[in-house]
């Protein structure tokens, strides 16, 4: 009776366990697809959005910076606050515009220019001055 019952037990147990974690996978592939499907109809109705030429364009000039032939377009980047380092939030055309009238001034108003060079240094420091990109 011991042997019928291991017997019984073991042939019943090994199908069920196969079954059960099947059933699991095929979940979880239910739920992907479900998740693949939302995206999709949102995908669809966002296209559908921006059917237009109109919307076309805008979306172009906001997320693309692009401009119509003809135009131009120009990025006032902000200045940094007294004190303080402004932080970069990487692309300057997702930062707010700043107002002309409170935009630094790009020529600074104490630079003096004598029209000679500094006469400080040898060869070597006059040529790592003009180098504008090592300072």
């Amino acid at each position: 009776m011991a042997v019928v019952t291991a017997v019984a037990m073991l042939a019943g147990w090994f199908p069920l366990s196969t079954l059960i974690h099947q059933q699991s996978q095929l979940d979880a592939v239910r739920s992907q697809l479900n998740a693949v499907q939302q995206q999709q109809s949102s995908l669809v109705q966002q296209a559908r959005s921006i059917d237009t030429r109109t919307a076309a364009i805008q979306l172009a000039r906001e997320q693309y910076q692009l401009v119509a032939p003809g135009q131009s377009l120009i990025q006032v980047l902000p200045g940094l606050a007294r004190g303080r380092v402004a932080q970069s939030t990487g692309d300057p055309g997702l930062q707010p515009l700043v107002a002309p009238s409170s935009a630094p001034s790009l020529v600074p108003s104490t630079a003096v220019n004598t029209g000679r060079p500094s006469s400080g240094g040898g060869f070597l420091s006059r040529f790592l001055r003009t180098l504008e990109f090592w300072r």
